[in-house]
């Protein structure tokens, strides 16, 4: 020990002052993990840390001190629990992190057992490291009498009242030959659906939710009040025994297992045995592969020389056996420094912020590019550039970041601010107030929205531009043919021609169904302009209060409230959309290429009602000299509410060719059946000139 006032012989020592670093910085992580419940690190960040710590101490001894988290398994248990002490302590397992790690720990159990072992395969039992929390569950004559945590692995926490409450763990054991007195220990974890619903649960009561699976199962564990414990979808897996008394158990590690099993334990399902590290490595890479279809979280495999003869005979180091070795799975979790944050515009105009990361190897792939959903989650973060962030990312998982380490925020840390114009097009940016969605304002015109415009534009109850499937219009915005959707009117039978899987008849089907879908109605151009909140029902409700185009381009946010079931959200993207030039342009050239419509007097305006208002019409069969959906629009523009079947309160039937049995049953019940000519009569007596559709 230094005297008072002698300076300390470590203080210029690097390698000391490195050592006492990672001493303090891993008591202060574990503190925060098993005291209060609430991590600041991934578990590979500790695992590193303590690793390094352990390498330094290994190859300079006179740096061990009696408080390095090396010389003892944990923390001291949290207040509110009474403390029960470990007959057998809890020890923890060394981790290996490659094959090569797994090998080097074979050679030494085999070396360490030597004789025939040196040259002949040891028999490992084989199971899932499960991510949950260790439990000692103590049985007195086959019933159930106390459980407890790990803790610090010679003391842990009562948790017996909890406990009991889980219904995977048995309160009488089954069958018969238990001992007198038997400490069963197990892993209790929460599956990954329990621990969906949870959280789903949490954020419709405004609660706070939990991080993962784990935290979830160790906070269910440490309430207070037991109810809480048993509305919580908590499972206990068995894994190895602790104290045997008064009776025996089976000889090897595998055979207690399937007795426990027996005596009404949950055993893992995946739990085998390997004859040898070769068939030991296999399960590994099979139970990699398996990982993220498995219902619960698991971070690696746990191999286990199964004799318990053998396993007496390689003992303990000072805080693990010799003879077990965790192998885990690369981290899910990492830290790394966040560069930048870039934005990116989605198919509907979404604007997501994008992490720009200091490559980092996680979920078993280097990782420079990470999702930050939207802006509400940077702020709930209180993300920063220049952070140190949490990244995860598992099988084919999108990489998140899910947390900031805010102890390790640098001076010079930047917030992140939403862009005012989309980086792609230059349209405003948009974010509705109660929105977690940012968008970009330029639906007709961004090109990262392009495809998803053309597509919706063309739909069946837009344009209905038959043929101008998905694939097409890949190829004409990939080859540079469109760049928005006035462009669809002057494509030409040669170009498409040219498109794959595209001949001569197929491209000039197309450009006549382009062309004849010039003529349609204010509705069906409304709807395929792609307003954000605007469907067919708020376009038919537009094209029928404002009667034509021009009024509504011009109208102001509280003239567009005035038409029916147009609330101030729909109202705001409407006049939004309208007020961006970009969208102006393209609904101008899509008039100057020859779209039209009738119009008709404005309801807002009109003396009386809509012609047809109060009467109901059907169609049915095919007609002939338009798409039945235009028909529908024109029926709809008039006043008239078209249904999809046939009642006694129809008022009339169109019937086309080839009609089926709605016609049958208009004239079971009586109901007034027009053919195509008394239907393009009535249309031409209010003013509608249909022209030859598609």
């Amino acid at each position: 020990m230094t005297k008072p006032g002698t300076p300390d012989l470590f203080a210029e020592d690097p390698l000391a002052r490195e050592a006492a670093d990672l001493r303090r910085l891993l008591a202060d992580y574990s503190y925060r993990y098993y005291v209060l419940d609430a991590p600041v690190v991934p578990d590979a960040e500790y695992d590193r840390l303590f690793h390094r710590l352990k390498a330094l101490e290994d190859a300079h001894p006179e740096l061990v001190t009696p408080d390095s988290p090396t010389q003892r398994v944990g923390e001291k248990p949290a207040a509110g629990f009474a403390e029960v002490k470990h007959a057998v302590p809890m020890l923890s397992l060394d981790n290996v992190f490659s094959d090569e790690d797994a090998r080097e720990f074979d050679r030494r159990v085999r070396e360490r057992l030597g004789g025939a072992h040196l040259d002949a395969p040891v028999v490992y039992n084989c199971e899932p490291k499960l991510d949950g929390i260790a439990l000692s569950v103590l049985y007195e004559n086959g019933l159930f009498v106390r459980a407890a945590t790990r803790g610090d692995g010679y003391t842990g926490e009562d948790i017996t009242a909890n406990v009991r409450t889980i219904p995977s763990v048995p309160l009488r054991l089954r069958g018969e030959g238990w001992p007198a007195r038997l400490e069963v220990r197990g892993e209790v974890l929460m599956p990954r659906d329990g621990f969906a619903a949870l959280n789903a649960r949490a954020e419709q009561a405004g609660e706070k939710t939990f991080v993962n699976p784990r935290n979830a199962a160790a906070g269910s564990l440490r309430q207070l009040d037991p109810r809480i414990t048993a509305a919580r979808p908590l499972v206990l897996y068995a894994y190895g025994v602790g104290a045997v008394e008064g009776g025996a158990l089976p000889g090897s590690h595998h055979a207690i297992l399937m007795q426990l099993r027996e005596w009404g334990f949950k055993v893992n399902e995946h739990v085998t045995l390997a004859n040898g590290v070769d068939a030991a490595l296999d399960y590994f890479h099979r139970l990699e592969q398996l990982r993220p279809s498995l219902p619960y979280e698991i971070d690696g495999i746990v191999y286990k020389v199964d004799e318990l003869a053998l396993q007496e005979r390689l003992g303990f180091v000072s805080r693990a056996p010799r003879w077990a070795v965790a192998h885990k799975f690369p981290a899910q979790e990492e830290v790394t420094e966040l560069l930048d944050v870039e934005f990116q515009v989605g198919r509907t105009g979404a604007i997501t912020p994008v992490a720009r990361l200091k490559p980092v190897f996680v979920g078993g792939v280097t990782v420079s590019n990470a999702t930050l959903h939207n802006m509400d989650e940077v702020a709930r973060m209180d993300l920063r550039i220049g952070d140190t962030v949490i990244v995860y990312r598992a099988g084919d998982v999108i990489p998140k970041v899910v947390g900031v380490v805010a102890d390790r925020r640098p001076p010079h840390a930047r917030h992140v601010h939403l862009p005012t114009h989309c980086p792609v097009c230059g349209s405003d940016v948009v974010k509705p107030e109660g929105e977690a969605i940012a968008r970009c304002t330029g639906g007709l015109y961004c090109p990262a929205q392009r495809k998803e415009s053309i597509r919706h534009f063309a739909s069946r109850l837009a344009m209905n531009i038959e043929g101008l499937g998905e694939k097409i219009i890949d190829q004409l915005v990939e080859q540079d043919l469109v760049h928005s959707v006035a462009d669809l009117y002057a494509l030409t039978v040669p170009q498409l021609a040219a498109l794959e899987r595209m001949g001569e008849k197929s491209a000039q089907n197309l450009v006549n169904a382009i062309a004849g879908s010039k003529a349609t109605t204010l509705q069906r151009f409304l709807y395929a302009l792609g307003i954000r909140e605007v469907g067919e029902a708020t376009a038919l409700a537009l094209a029928r209060h404002f009667g034509s185009l021009p009024p509504l381009l011009e109208a102001g946010e509280e003239q567009l409230m005035a038409v029916p079931d147009v609330g101030p959200v729909v109202a705001a993207a409407i006049a939004q959309f309208f007020r961006e030039e970009h969208n102006r342009a393209v609904v101008q050239a899509l008039i100057a290429a020859g779209l039209h419509w009738p119009e008709h007097e404005p309801a807002a305006h009109a003396t009386q009602a809509l012609p047809l208002a109060g009467q109901t019409f059907v169609l049915t069969g095919t007609l002939e000299s338009m798409d039945r959906n235009v028909a529908k629009g024109h029926l709809q523009a008039l006043g008239a509410k078209v249904s999809g079947s046939v009642s006694a309160k129809t008022h009339v039937v169109v019937a086309g060719a080839e009609a089926g049995s709605k016609l049958a049953k208009a004239e079971e019940l009586g109901v007034p059946v027009w053919d195509e000519a008394q239907f393009l009569a009535l249309l031409r007596e209010h003013g509608i000139t249909p022209e030859s559709g598609p």
